[in-house]
């Protein structure tokens, strides 16, 4: 489904020349909106007390030997099925945060949907989006093709890593600040950015993206940085195993951006090597090898949607979805959380 421009659109944002506006963007309870995040300070986390790491250095590991896990549920609006899964995720305690695509199809419902949770302590963050569907930037010449939407992963991708000048910087400018200024719009309290097929540290955003988090006090950062499994993760396609590395090294790029600007990444991140291979005796050996600190497992949870495999946002909607999600619903996977000693937690400063 597309929308600002193509059918059955109403479910999206509406874009009109000079203002954006979400569909029942009014503000939400104070319950749900974050409370400061003090460098270095002590914040109280799932019940305990932590002492998180200075920002100067972001992303170093901590001296905590307790591990804290953000379990953080990528693509929340992309459709209903997956919202669905999202959610039911949320409801078991599997899910602790979010990341939300404003552009997406199902925003509407993920909006209704995070307002009926109440005080639920979750983290939600902007999913920056610049390679799927309609932008909320009007008349973008670069980013955007003649029909008015993004180009689609494979082009967005080369287009962002090898093209520097200034016209495509102003227009990623203008659409991270659009999309940030949308969900903000929507009474969505931001505890986190990260990317839509983590296009966040590109070269062409990651300057803008580190950017307007400090300008919106934005205070975590996805680094999808993370060391090749070893042999017992074997089975990886090589696909799938040269794009991890690929991503880790644009992280490593990312990490630099991020260092003096006051936003933050956690010690460690995890996911990178799951896509599409989510099981529970993987998932317990990811456990099982969790380094002390705070690390985001990034996961993709929902429920097979009935939408053709050519609607933007779809190219994940398989089998692969459920089997994340009952994975994350079993009961193997909360007791090695307990067995390993791991506290599920939001991203710091999230919820009341």
């Amino acid at each position: 489904m597309f929308f600002g421009g193509g059918p059955g659109g109403g479910d999206g944002p509406h874009l009109h020349p000079g203002r954006i506006s979400i569909p029942g963007s009014r503000s939400l309870p104070p319950s749900f909106r974050p409370s400061p995040v003090r460098p270095g300070g002590i914040h109280r986390i799932g019940g305990r007390e932590v002492r998180l790491p200075q920002p100067i250095d972001p992303g170093v590991g901590s001296e905590d030997p307790v591990r804290l896990l953000i379990l953080n549920a990528d693509d929340l609006g992309a459709d209903e099925a997956r919202n669905a899964g999202i959610f039911e995720a949320i409801r078991a305690g599997s899910v602790t945060s979010a990341s939300i695509l404003v552009n997406g199809p199902a925003l509407r419902g993920a909006l209704e949907e995070i307002r009926s949770l109440g005080g639920e302590k979750i983290s939600w963050g902007i999913h920056l989006n610049l390679s799927e569907g309609a932008p909320l930037s009007p008349g973008l010449r670069v980013l955007a093709g003649k029909d008015g939407c993004f180009p689609g992963k494979v082009r967005a991708h080369r287009m962002l890593m090898m093209r520097g000048d200034a016209e495509l910087e102003e227009e990623v400018r203008r659409e991270v600040e659009a999309q940030i200024q949308a969900l903000r719009g929507a009474g969505i309290p931001v505890s986190h950015l990260d990317g839509h097929q983590h296009v966040h540290v590109f070269p062409a955003v990651v300057r803008a993206a580190v950017r307007a988090a400090g300008e919106h006090a934005i205070p975590w950062f996805r680094i999808p940085e993370e060391a090749r499994p070893g042999p017992e993760a074997r089975g990886i396609p090589e696909s799938l195993a040269a794009e991890g590395e690929n991503f880790s090294a644009l992280a490593r790029q990312a990490r630099i951006a991020l260092a003096g600007s006051g936003v933050r990444a956690t010690d460690h991140f995890r996911g990178l090597y799951l896509k599409g291979r989510m099981n529970r005796t993987l998932v317990r050996e990811l456990l099982k090898g969790l380094p002390p600190g705070l690390t985001e497992f990034m996961v993709h949870p929902g429920r097979k949607p009935a939408v053709p495999l050519s609607t933007p946002f779809s190219s994940f909607s398989t089998a692969d979805r459920e089997r994340e999600l009952e994975t994350l619903l079993s009961a193997e996977f909360r007791g090695a959380l307990r067995e390993c000693g791991i506290e599920p937690v939001p991203f710091p400063g999230a919820g009341p």
